[in-house]
């Protein structure tokens, strides 16, 4: 399928994650954990869901390819928050980035990241796109 979108692609990043592993963190760490990591938007959406676990393996996945996109990994200052997924709704996920991580999206050129995400019961993965 072909998009009439303007701008050209800039970077890609992907994913994968064992849900297991967020079920452990949340387990083991609880609201400190929760709340380092993803906004409170995504806690509510998260944790409105049957699956939660599911859904906030599936934002760590999108927000660690957001990540690639930048070409930053987990460095130069970015905080987990500065990469948010959000539902439109539709229920397609549209990323919504602030802080240092918008910095570095602005200095790379990147206009806007697109992002796919999906999950099952043992693992969930998200793809992302960086567009000018």
């Amino acid at each position: 399928m072909q998009h009439d979108m303007p701008g050209n692609l800039i970077s890609i990043g992907t994913d994968i994650i064992e849900c297991v592993r967020i079920a452990q963190m949340i387990e083991k760490h609880g609201e400190v954990f929760l709340q380092r990591v993803f906004t409170q938007k995504e806690i509510l959406y998260c944790s409105s869901r049957k699956a939660a676990t599911q859904h906030y393996a599936g934002r760590w996945a999108a927000k660690e390819a957001v990540l690639k996109v930048l070409g930053t990994g987990w460095a130069k200052g970015i905080q987990w928050t500065d990469v948010e997924v959000v539902n439109e709704v539709s229920g397609a996920p549209v990323i919504k980035i602030i802080g240092k991580a918008a910095e570095i999206a602005k200095e790379r050129g990147i206009r806007e990241v697109m992002i796919t995400i999906s999950h099952c019961r043992a693992y969930a993965t998200a793809f992302a796109t960086g567009i000018t």
